[in-house]
């Protein structure tokens, strides 16, 4: 039986226009380029700007991915929070290879980003958590991200222990939730440009400390 792709969301077309993005002119460092971009979608990219695409990889080689959000950036990489136990947190443990994506429809670009994960200090991890609304703070004590759970009312139910609990206390963070950074050994810069003939930029190193060599990818 012969079948067909057309669809509704086959005729989708948008065309990118931008004034693209030249090799020659960005910086040598991608975390200053990335830091200009991520400027630039604050102010044009309504919600969350800082979301992005994480992927890890799961036993037996098979991906996985989720939106986390990003919570800062400097030499050693780019911070997200999470649940050590969680699914991403148990395969980051087996495998610390992972990617991030981030994508601004409304400016036509993307940032991929390549490299290795590993666990934030501990009192970086404890000075994030005390930033967070209490509410937030609670979240993190109640949930087992990723486990089964039987339904909603027990969720809740162990939500009202919790907030009893420390009615009036500070909320400890959970030894099992805190902070990871991705230490890239790629970035790939990438602008949307009319007909589909985008410029993409890539910044790679051999290994975590090299210098990064800057090159242009076909569209």
């Amino acid at each position: 039986m012969k079948r067909s792709i057309q669809n509704s969301i086959s005729g989708i077309r948008t065309e990118y226009i931008s004034d693209g993005l030249d090799e020659k002119e960005v910086s040598s460092d991608p975390l200053v380029l990335f830091g200009e971009w991520m400027r630039e979608a604050e102010k044009k990219v309504p919600e969350t700007p800082n979301a992005t695409f994480l992927a890890t990889v799961g036993t037996g080689g098979k991906p996985s991915g989720r939106i986390v959000l990003l919570r800062g950036f400097d030499e050693r990489g780019f911070v997200f929070f999470t649940n050590y136990e969680s699914r991403k947190g148990t395969e980051l443990r087996e495998n610390n290879n992972a990617s991030m994506t981030f994508f601004w429809n409304e400016l036509f670009r993307q940032i991929r980003i390549e490299g290795k994960v590993f666990i934030l200090p501990e009192e970086e991890s404890d000075q994030y958590f005390s930033s967070r609304p209490r509410e937030s703070q609670i979240a993190a004590l109640v949930s087992e991200q990723s486990r089964k759970l039987e339904n909603r009312e027990f969720l809740e139910e162990r939500l009202r222990e919790i907030e009893k609990r420390y009615e009036d206390k500070p909320i400890p963070r959970p030894h099992n939730w805190g902070g990871y950074y991705l230490s890239p050994f790629s970035m790939e810069f990438w602008q949307g440009r009319e007909f589909r003939l985008h410029d993409r930029i890539l910044y790679h190193r051999n290994d975590h400390k090299g210098d990064w060599k800057i090159e242009r990818l076909y569209p």
